[in-house]
């Protein structure tokens, strides 16, 4: 009957140290500042839009996503993106990067749209 003491003990500690771990982990911070972003050396929430002007490049074969992203003040960043071609993301009204700011580029681990809502439409044409 000790064992059973000892190895609930064990599994309790198990379980306490992952939560901790991952209540820390994603402990990670939204910033829409580009310059804060390109100080800090760890992950962060980048918020921003796309400039449409420079366009977009993705590489079929490493599926490689560069794109540049603006922040409210103008400031522009690079980013680069492993992974298939976000939805919508051509016509995203504005675009949430999670990553770290290394080597001159922003390189993102997940990346998520904000497009135009259809209900906004509806509210426009109902205004009118």
């Amino acid at each position: 009957m000790n064992k059973k003491y000892i190895f609930g003990g064990v599994i309790v500690t198990v379980f306490l140290s992952l939560m901790i771990y991952l209540f820390t982990q994603s402990n990670i911070q939204y910033e829409s500042d580009f310059h804060k972003v390109k100080e800090k050396n760890k992950m962060v929430k980048a918020t921003g839009s796309w400039v449409k002007e420079k366009n977009y490049h993705f590489d079929k074969e490493s599926r490689q996503l560069t794109f540049y992203m603006t922040d409210e003040s103008g400031e522009q960043m690079k980013v680069i993106y492993n992974g298939s071609l976000p939805n919508n993301f051509e016509i995203a009204t504005s675009i949430v990067v999670t990553g770290k700011y290394e080597n001159g580029s922003f390189h993102a681990k997940d990346i998520l749209t904000k497009c135009p809502s259809k209900y906004q439409d509806q509210k426009t044409q109902a205004n009118s």
